[in-house]
């Protein structure tokens, strides 16, 4: 094969691979523009039951980023208050999450971390500006997480347990962010 001929198929080579990149991107991107409406800086206050019915309040910082040219979005959250008993401030909810999407499998993917050190990997349900993405705890049973953008476009999330597979749910986590930044 003379240089020329090698030359040519390497310049194709390198023009498909950036075409089919570029296509892979845009698709997620195009996906990932979906969750648009949560980029920014919220804040707020919300509340948690830990515990035999001991409900704390708090209150909410999340940091919303869409990063990798649209591709994945960041969000870091992290909720302090008093706790029963004591005078000091300490954190009360601290967790993490990157969504990003998987063209081949045409599904989003939700990857969450808590200051516990637990993570879940789920597979969220996203609509318009909701987010549902839940996991199975051996104690508490079936848990889900709701997040949406109420008629006040505040961030409205809750948080629900079942014990019996999903025919009933409690409540155990709620909390009203209004948009402080985009």
């Amino acid at each position: 094969m003379n240089i020329y001929k090698l030359c040519f198929f390497l310049l194709l080579f390198y023009a498909l691979s950036v075409s089919v990149s570029a296509q892979t991107t845009s698709t997620n991107a195009g996906e990932m523009s979906k969750l648009n409406f949560l980029v920014g800086q919220w804040r707020g206050e919300g509340w948690i039951l830990m515990g035999r019915n001991e409900r704390r309040t708090f209150r909410q910082n999340e940091m919303v980023q869409s990063k990798v040219d649209g591709t994945v979005l960041m969000i870091d959250g992290l909720g302090k208050g008093i706790k029963a008993g004591e005078t000091a401030e300490s954190v009360i909810h601290n967790a993490f999450a990157v969504i990003s999407y998987n063209k081949d499998a045409k599904t989003f993917r939700w990857q969450a971390f808590r200051g516990d050190g637990t993570s879940f990997d789920v597979q969220p349900t996203i609509t318009d500006k909701t987010i549902v993405w839940g996991f199975t705890d051996a104690r508490a049973g079936e848990i889900r997480f709701t997040i949406k953008i109420n008629e006040k476009g505040q961030w409205f999330e809750i948080g629900e347990m079942s014990r019996d597979t999903g025919k009933t749910w409690l409540k155990f986590f709620e909390m009203t962010l209004d948009k402080a930044s985009s």
